[in-house]
């Protein structure tokens, strides 16, 4: 979660790193609507402990700020309109939440009547549904296809979150994605480009493209992720960093990227899921357990260096212990450093919650010894850097940053905040390594 005030306008932000880009998004927004003493929650919905701390931070404004204006944004707010309307909070919708009129005095919700989500995402969840006992394709656009504006995040860090995609057209049986934002829609390539020169402009030297689904880039309008890439590169961009990825869409031109240029960061971080075929079969995704070991092989092959994240869900219906030992045995497999791990969540209106369930506690167990050994790789991982040397991209406070395969460094002294700077690793302190900028 982080937030930001500015004018009398707070933003909180939950969840993703999409939802960071769009929080300044809406903080313009909200202050052009001449907005004062508001309060804005940007939700995430991926899982019922998301939607949980939405409500809670809700419930907690409305007693603690009485005399403030609460309004409540995305995902969760897609999904559970009513529920926070009847709290007090005012909803605005996912697909409005960038727009000025969202949050003029007295304005109706946009663009929806009568407490059910937006036409194009009621839309989407219809093709959902027809999509479930069809196959694991993609769905088509569905209704009206809002444009997608670049989300840029603010100044207030070295490094600038883009978000250049929305939505997903896929039907993953666990997932409440295209229910709370649509399908996937891309923003145009060129207003992408002049959104990172204004991060550049300001100084701001590491740019990390974000999504729901961002290999889908570029699906709805001819275009690809890696020409967006390309296009990137023409810029004078230092580092320039990718969000999750679908394995199966890594094709030959964002490999060559990914393995090939110096400016594209050497960390990939895969949406997985699970390591079990099975699994990953009744989670409709497109990629099997075999596919995932072999792509991250072609990786570390062409650059060694690379360092992989991956999303993983723990406790996913019907898996038997089996099952989870092969997801388990995936965090070695794939050298799993940068795990997001979390037990399986039923969400409302998904295939996956009609599916028999394993239980909370078994999930939440079997997360927990997910956590465990991917903290033991990234440890040794770690580890193995101690004595060598990195840059380091230093972050507003002069002390924090990460380098290029995205380990997080503590410097020793404090250097000038957003620069890029060599550092000499000297030991690591938990999750972090300590570092000495080298100076001569």
């Amino acid at each position: 979660m982080s937030d930001a005030v500015m004018d009398g306008v707070e933003v909180v932000n939950f969840g993703c790193r999409l939802n960071i880009a769009e929080g300044e998004a809406i903080r313009d927004a909200a202050r052009e609507a001449g907005a004062r003493d508001s309060i804005v929650f940007n939700s995430c919905a991926v899982t019922d402990e998301a939607v949980r701390r939405a409500r809670q931070a809700v419930r907690r404004a409305l007693r603690q700020r009485p005399g403030a204006e609460v309004v409540v944004t995305g995902c969760a707010a897609e999904l559970e309109a009513a529920r926070f309307e009847n709290m007090g909070a005012r909803v605005v919708r996912n697909d409005a939440k960038g727009l000025v009129e969202s949050y003029l005095p007295n304005s109706p919700p946009i663009p929806c009547e009568g407490g059910g989500p937006s036409p194009v995402i009621a839309s989407a969840n219809e093709g959902r549904r027809q999509n479930e006992s069809v196959g694991d394709g993609p769905l088509a656009v569905q209704g009206r296809s809002l444009p997608y504006t670049p989300a840029l995040s603010g100044a207030d860090h070295a490094r600038a979150f883009l978000g250049v995609q929305t939505g997903c057209s896929h039907s993953c049986t666990f997932c409440a994605t295209v229910m709370a934002r649509g399908t996937a829609r891309s923003a145009a390539v060129e207003t992408v480009v002049a959104a990172a020169r204004v991060a550049i402009d300001r100084g701001q030297r590491e740019i990390i493209l974000t999504g729901v689904d961002l290999a889908s880039f570029g699906d709805d309008s001819g275009t690809t992720l890696a020409a967006l890439v390309e296009a990137l590169l023409v810029l004078p961009i230092e580092r320039l960093r990718l969000s999750s990825l679908d394995p199966n869409r890594i094709d030959d031109a964002l490999f060559a990227l990914l393995t090939q240029e110096s400016r594209v960061m050497p960390h990939v971080h895969l949406s997985l899921q699970a390591g079990d075929d099975m699994v990953l079969t009744r989670m409709k995704r497109r990629h099997r357990r075999a596919d995932a070991v072999a792509l991250v092989a072609r990786l570390k092959a062409a650059r060694p260096e690379i360092a992989i994240g991956a999303d993983l869900i723990a406790g996913f219906p019907t898996e038997d212990d089996s099952m989870f030992a092969n997801s388990l045995a995936l965090i070695d497999d794939c050298d799993i450093v940068f795990g997001h791990i979390f037990p399986y969540s039923a969400r409302a209106g998904t295939a996956a919650a009609r599916m028999p369930q394993v239980g909370r506690t078994v999930a939440r167990e079997r997360a927990a010894r997910l956590r465990e050994a991917n903290m033991g790789r990234r440890h040794a991982w770690l580890d193995a850097q101690v004595g060598t040397t990195a840059s380091m991209l230093v972050e507003r406070d002069g002390l924090s940053g990460h380098a290029a395969n995205f380990a997080a460094l503590a410097l020793s002294a404090p250097a000038a905040a957003g620069m890029i700077v060599p550092v000499q690793i000297e030991a690591r302190e938990g999750d972090r390594l300590i570092a000495a900028e080298i100076t001569a």
